[in-house]
Parts: C-alpha cells; structure tokens; sequence
C-alpha cells in the first residue's frame, strides 16, 4: 500500500469520499464566514456590545436539535441520506441569501437575526446527524474513524480560513454581502451530491420504521455506560465551554478593543490549533476513552490559561491549545460513539448526540453571555474551564468504575492502568459484528 492509504489521508483514496469531501469544504468556508459576520453584526451594529443578544442568537440556532430530536434521528436512520441532504443543503443556503439581502438593503433588525437563526436551525438539526452518519455510507467501516477525522479537519479548515476571510470583507463591503458569498458557496456541497456515484455507496441497514424508535434509541444509549459518559462529557462542554463565538467576540472587543479583522484573524487561530488536533485525530488507529478524558482536561486548563492572558497575542496562543483539545474531544467523542453503536441504530443515537451538544448550548449560551456582561469575558471564559473540568471528572468515574482504574507511584513518577476488557473496545477490535456486543 502506498503512504496515502496507510496514512493520514488514506480516506480520500476513496472515490466518493474525495468528492464529498471537496464540496463540503467550499461550504464550510462560507458557513464559517456567516458565522462570523453574524457574531459581528450582532454585537457592534445591531446592539451595544451585548454578549447576551450573541448568547440568544446561538441558543436559537441550536436549541432545534432538541426541540426536532423525536423527528431527525428517524429522518437519519429510515430516508435517503444523500436527497435528504440535498433538500438541507438547498434551504440553507436560501436562508443564507434572505438574510443577506435584508444587511445589504439596511433592513435587518435584531429580531430578523433572530428570526433566521431559529429557521437556520431547525434546517440543521436534520442535517447535522444526517451528514455524521452520510460518512458511513462513502467508506468501509475499517475507513470510517478515519474519514470522520478528515471530516473534523475539513470543517476545521474551513474555520481557519472564513473567518480570516470575513473579517477582510466585513471591513471592506459588510457583513451582508458575506451572507451572500456563504448562500453562494452552498453549490459546492450540493454539487458534490449530485456528482457521487451512488451504486459504489456502502449501504448498511436501516432500522424498519415503527413507533417508539427514538425511545429505542435512548433505551440503546441507557444500556450502554460508555456512550453515556461520552454523551454526559459531550453535553457538559457543549453547554458550557463550546461558546467560542461570545468567548472570543467579547474579549477581542471590550478587552482588547479589536476591530473585525482582528476578531476574525483570533477566531482563524484557535482553528488553526483545532486543524491540528483534528490531523492529531486522524492518524490514531483507533479512539480511546483515555484521549476524550485528556481533551477534556486539556480544555479546562486552556481555558483557564485563556482567562488570564493579559495581551492580544498572548490570548491567541492560549486559543491554538483550546482549539487542538476541543477538536480531539470532539472528534474522538464522534468516532467512539459512531464504530460503536450498531448501524441500524446509528442515526437515532448520533441525533442524540447532537442535540446534547449542540442543543445544550440553548442552555448554556444565554447564560455565558449573562455571565460576560455580568461579569466581564475572563470570568465566561472561567465557566468553560470549569465545564472541561467537570467532563474529565465524568471520565475518571467511568474508567474507575467500568474498567477497573487504577493510579499509583511507581518510581517517583504517576502511573496508571485499565482493563482492556470495556465494551467499546470489544466492539471496536477488528472482524467484530455488532450483533456480538453484550451489555453489562
């Protein structure tokens, strides 16, 4: 095998793959670029520099993923990804291009920001499992860890790249028309759709429609310890600490008195640390419970690091280590998560998944927003800290509890050790079919 395959990249040997991930990058530039230009309008045009209008926003654009859950995990699991997905893709960038022409034409007010927030996001809570789970079908399974990493690299990319970008043209021609650039940039993925050769997609099976199978879903979960504590960890930093949007808005603008190339080039820094941490990903055979536990402690710690640093640049070096930690938390969380959960019942579990992370920033975004105004940005950075802190608590009790941790000094250094024996990575050991798993 060549160094392509056995590597890093060895994913985009794959057909499909290599055309889906291509369009998806085009458009994750743009969405980034939205992003950005959204945060900024929000917070010096549409308000005063309220963190709280920010939080709302974001809590608007992410509370659908637990209002739709019932309906978007079954979407997920029994409709035709691939036209599902071309159906999202398409709203979204409409969304884009409404919202682009009310700036551009002066019109927009805060609650129109709103407004399109919430539509936006119920068009993603369908789309966000779908597409985490749409990989499965353009890779063999002894592919699939690797290609959700080069997913999390592509996204991450993307957000190295279209904030820099926004941030030049927000200066230069506003925020609107970088509405209108990301409505444009939604043909990328849409294309890619259509040019994947459909009879080369590796369909698995799917769950047969019957009523109660988002219940079953959560009875899958309840039975599982492992993919609950990943799911608890996931929602503890989901609602507290993946705020970057008010942590980095915030702090570039009342403490370090920025303007919007400057904001978007720290929003570039931080992705440019979550590229490496997704890269970092990529290369591991497997994901283990050990890694999630690091990434969350790491988080913590960079967080905190974050809250003190007294310059611009000083913060933005305290953001590449956010960004590097949050990103193989992520990613590890989304790999464990996926390769152990039984394809049928993949969609449901991942539209879970998504709900408690992204959902539960409907919670915890209005509150550190609060928390920023309240009390200024160093101390909503503290919240972050304190949510890495606690996930990594929620993954020390997992591993003391199912697989037997053990810590002790050996020869003045901390040591420590794990029975291999867990569930997950029984289900995860090559040749393994998911009808073998037993459930402690």
């Amino acid at each position: 095998m060549n160094r392509l395959t056995q590597g890093t990249f060895r994913s985009l040997n794959n057909f499909n793959y290599r055309i889906w991930a291509g369009g998806a990058l085009v458009s994750n530039v743009g969405t980034w670029m939205q992003r950005t230009a959204q945060d900024w309008l929000v917070l010096t045009q549409l308000t005063h520099k309220n963190a709280t209008a920010v939080g709302i926003v974001m809590a608007l654009q992410f509370g659908p993923h637990l209002l739709l859950l019932p309906v978007t995990g079954f979407a997920a699991d029994h409709l035709d990804r691939r036209k599902l997905l071309i159906a999202t893709q398409a709203a979204m960038g409409m969304l884009a291009l409404g919202l682009g022409i009310l700036t551009v034409s002066g019109l927009v007010q805060l609650w129109y920001v709103y407004l399109f927030a919430f539509l936006l996001g119920c068009v993603t809570a369908f789309d966000s499992p779908t597409r985490q789970t749409f990989v499965s079908e353009l890779v063999t399974e002894a592919e699939l860890s690797n290609a959700v990493a080069l997913n999390s690299t592509s996204f991450n990319a993307a957000r190295m790249i279209g904030p820099a970008v926004a941030g030049v043209l927000i200066a230069g021609i506003g925020s609107g028309w970088v509405f209108l650039i990301n409505a444009v940039s939604f043909a990328g993925v849409i294309g890619a759709l259509r040019l994947l050769r459909v009879d080369e997609l590796h369909l698995r099976s799917r769950a047969a429609p019957a009523r109660g199978g988002l219940l079953e879903g959560f009875r899958y979960v309840w039975r599982r310890p492992d993919i609950k504590a990943v799911l608890l960890m996931l929602f503890l930093i989901g609602t507290f600490g993946l705020n970057f949007p008010i942590f980095i808005s915030t702090m570039s603008v009342t403490v370090f008195h920025a303007g919007a190339d400057r904001y978007g080039l720290l929003t570039a820094i931080m992705a440019f640390g979550s590229v490496a941490g997704a890269l970092l990903s990529a290369r591991r055979a497997q994901p283990r419970i050990a890694i999630l536990l690091a990434g969350a402690a790491v988080f913590g710690f960079g967080c905190a690091l974050a809250a003190f640093m007294p310059s611009y640049w000083l913060f933005g070096l305290a953001l590449i280590l956010i960004g590097i930690s949050a990103q193989t938390f992520n990613t590890t969380a989304n790999s464990m998560v996926q390769l152990s959960t039984e394809p049928a019942m993949r969609g449901r579990v991942m539209a879970i998944l998504l709900a408690l992370a992204l959902g539960g920033t409907a919670i915890g975004a209005p509150a550190v927003g609060w928390v920023a105004d309240t009390f200024g940005p160093r101390w909503a950075l503290g919240v972050g800290a304190a949510a890495g802190f606690a996930a990594a608590i929620v993954g020390i009790r997992y591993l003391a509890r199912y697989r037997h941790l053990r810590v002790r000094i050996d020869g003045g250094r901390l040591r420590f050790s794990i029975d291999d024996s867990d569930p997950m990575n029984v289900l995860l050991r090559p040749g393994y079919t998911a009808t073998e798993q037993k459930v402690p």
